[in-house]
């Protein structure tokens, strides 16, 4: 299979040389990426970044394990042109025991400090940031246990996004005091109580990236994990939907959008659900754990990478993990799907495209970060 990869690889480049047109890469979400070597790239629920002229794939190596185990590392893979990956190794070491979660990498210009948020697991969840001098790392941990305006009871999936006046905010899961029944779990209502069960906020962090400055806004939604925050033009944008732990569902993709990243938001619709035009749809309450049945990708949302434009125009790629996809069934090897977010006029996002391939026209702007 590595054989096979490579040389299909190598010819789709040739062939885009041979015929003189601008180069672009093959986007193939029909079987798992591979690095260089031909190994499958293990990083999971991370993010993509531009920084010095490459892209940087962050994210977690599961190998053969279920996900909840310690021996969960951060890892960063490297491209020049979103289809050729580098490995390039785990980013942070000598880390404390627990379970490693949702690696995010931004970076701070005032500082020049590649900044690392995470989320790990002992006996209840955290966050945690630390810092490099390279996008490589390594990581240096400043705190293993960084508290947020809203921490609650446990801590879950996250998302950092830096504006365009260098200011950075986190969107963060938080349980609240409030716990819903086993039974409500089952019910396809939401139930009274579900808005404190792994509820959503969002917070302006401190000007070095490292810690939140209580500036915030929420509960969003309850019942969610892997949210993501980006803005386009003068929109901000919230992605979020029903938990799924692991699961092979998948989940929806609502979209709530502000002129502020502090709110208020509101709600525009789920762009992830079969059958449905996006706007306006209802999302239902789902048990928490299993996703959303009628899920268009079956992928859980990780990024979504603004991918610089020849003509400054960026293309917007949506991440996803595809859990319990891989055909040997080992974790590691599970599928990731990436997908171009479209607009409407009045800014909503359009319904998803499930496309197995599609290309890609890369550049190679201006770097973001100093050489």
């Amino acid at each position: 299979m590595k054989w096979l990869y490579l040389c299909l690889a190598a010819a789709w480049q040739c062939a885009q040389a041979a015929e003189g047109v601008p180069e672009y890469s093959l986007i193939d979400n029909a079987s798992p990426r591979r690095d260089v070597q031909g190994d499958i790239i293990d990083a999971h629920d991370g993010n993509l970044r531009y920084f010095q002229g490459r892209y940087y794939l962050y994210g977690v190596s599961y190998g053969n394990t279920d996900g909840f185990t310690g021996t969960n590392r951060y890892v960063v893979y490297s491209s020049s042109d979103l289809m050729s990956w580098r490995n390039d190794g785990v980013i942070m070491r000598d880390i404390p025991n627990g379970t490693y979660f949702r690696p995010k990498v931004v970076f701070n210009k005032s500082r020049h400090q590649f900044i690392l948020w995470y989320n790990w697991w002992d006996k209840t969840g955290r966050f945690g940031v630390a810092e490099a001098d390279s996008p490589y790392g390594p990581f240096r941990i400043v705190n293993s246990d960084v508290k947020l305006r809203h921490s609650g009871a446990a801590t879950a999936d996250f998302y950092v996004f830096v504006d365009d006046d260098d200011k950075a905010y986190i969107i963060y899961i938080s349980e609240g005091p409030t716990r819903i029944t086993p039974e409500e779990f089952q019910s396809s209502v939401e139930p009274k109580g579900a808005v404190n069960y792994l509820q959503v906020y969002i917070e302006e962090l401190t000007g070095d990236y490292l810690g939140g400055t209580g500036k915030s806004v929420g509960p969003l939604a309850g019942n969610i994990d892997a949210p993501v925050l980006f803005k386009r033009g003068r929109i901000y944008y919230a992605l979020f939907d029903n938990t799924c732990s692991f699961c092979a569902a998948g989940s929806g993709v609502r979209v709530y959008t502000s002129r502020n990243p502090l709110g208020p938001f509101e709600y525009r619709g789920n762009i992830n659900r079969l059958g449905f035009s996006g706007r306006g749809s209802p999302s239902p309450w789902t048990s928490p754990g299993t996703g959303r049945p009628d899920a268009l990708i079956k992928a859980q949302q990780s990024d979504v990478a603004i991918i610089p434009g020849a003509e400054g125009a960026p293309t917007y790629l949506w991440l996803a993990d595809r859990w319990k996809s891989a055909p040997d069934g080992q974790k590691g090897h599970d599928f990731q799907h990436w997908a171009v977010l479209s607009f409407s006029p009045d800014g909503m996002i359009n319904t998803l495209v499930n496309r197995e391939t599609w290309s890609i026209k890369v550049t190679t702007p201006p770097s973001s970060t100093p050489e």
